[in-house]
């Protein structure tokens, strides 16, 4: 059984980045009447305690969320997400990407959330609970490759796995593969770590021969603890909608003074 639980790292650094582009994302493609599909492979609860004794643990967040909400206007589809958060569930509570997913798409819009851990899955399905989105106990990838091509055809997948199992570096790039010649239109994003044995580097390598005409958008950070591997977190993105590359800039120009 996967062990892995995102509280521990929950509005971390790696999150601003993932979640700002993916809320921007979100809401470029509902500028558009047409309605679109949302599905995400590695889900997590979808919505956190920042004062959870698992997140006070790292302290993440407030090296995080915490320290950089200035970056963001009021009117940025990331802020306006964690406003509508903490409205609903308090000043501590932090979105994963299902809640943003929930608050920024529309009752034509379809979401498909996967998530393996039981623990978690059921966190999700209460977080849920009051949207019209469906989630499932099951691997994402075997989700997503059974609905591909999605209906409605247009939208966006978003492939956030924890690298619990280092052997995905080595798998990810060929089921992404298969997905992008399956759904040939759709939105594919991954996230991963950037880390200082470079375990990523030999995957990013593989998907950049495959697709190269994807959005390879990476920013760099101070380690959580002096003891911790992960220096910096990016994006890879299949089809990127237009604009995203100056919005990746211009939030890539603000880590770059942290």
């Amino acid at each position: 059984m996967l062990s892995y639980q995102h509280i521990y790292h929950a509005g971390n650094l790696a999150d601003v980045q993932k979640h700002a582009l993916l809320a921007w994302m979100l809401s470029y493609l509902t500028r558009k009447d047409k309605p679109l599909t949302y599905m995400e492979t590695h889900s997590g609860r979808a919505l956190y305690d920042l004062t959870d004794d698992a997140a006070l643990k790292t302290g993440e967040a407030a090296q995080g969320v915490e320290k950089v909400q200035g970056w963001f206007a009021a009117d940025h589809p990331y802020a306006d997400v964690l406003a509508q958060t903490r409205g609903t569930h308090g000043p501590n509570a932090y979105p994963g990407s299902p809640m943003i997913a929930a608050q920024l798409l529309r009752a034509q819009d379809r979401i498909h959330l996967a998530e393996l851990h039981p623990q978690e899955h059921s966190g999700l399905d209460l977080a849920m609970s009051p949207y019209p989105a469906k989630c499932y106990l099951q691997d994402g990838f075997e989700m997503a490759f059974a609905l591909t091509p999605p209906t409605p055809r247009r939208g966006m997948l978003l492939i956030d796995p924890s690298y619990e199992i280092k052997i995905d570096y080595q798998d990810i790039p060929k089921q992404i593969g298969k997905l992008a010649r399956a759904w040939n239109v759709g939105i594919i994003a991954l996230w991963y770590p950037i880390l200082t044995n470079k375990a990523h580097l030999p995957m990013l390598q593989m998907l950049g021969q495959t697709h190269p005409d994807a959005l390879r958008s990476e920013v760099r950070f101070p380690p959580a603890r002096p003891d911790h591997g992960m220096v910096g977190s990016g994006l890879f993105v299949i089809n990127p909608p237009y604009g995203l590359a100056d919005e990746a800039k211009r939030l890539a120009a603000l880590f770059a003074k942290l």
